[in-house]
């Protein structure tokens, strides 16, 4: 994996993070590199999940955007439903 493969996956992730955290009410913990870290991980759990269940992965990169932030909201979902029960 080269340095521009390693950019992208970072502004892909910032996008989808960013999407995600307009989408699911509340603060994204950890700020910019949380929702960065979030639209990286929803990518890939959204792609797993795709995958899995439909059989299929997204094809280019608005599907890819798409099932990211699929999987970026369900990762907010499940940490603000962890940071809810705590306080």
């Amino acid at each position: 994996m080269d340095l521009g493969s390693i950019i992208t996956w970072i502004i892909i992730g910032l996008i989808v993070g960013g999407i995600a955290s307009l989408i699911v009410p509340g603060r994204t913990p950890g700020g910019l590199l949380g929702a960065i870290v979030v639209g990286i991980l929803g990518a890939i759990l959204g792609g797993w999940l795709f995958t899995t269940f439909l059989g299929g992965g997204p094809s280019g990169l608005i599907g890819s955007i798409l099932v990211g932030i699929v999987g970026a909201v369900i990762i907010l979902f499940v940490l603000r439903a962890l940071n809810g029960s705590r306080t």
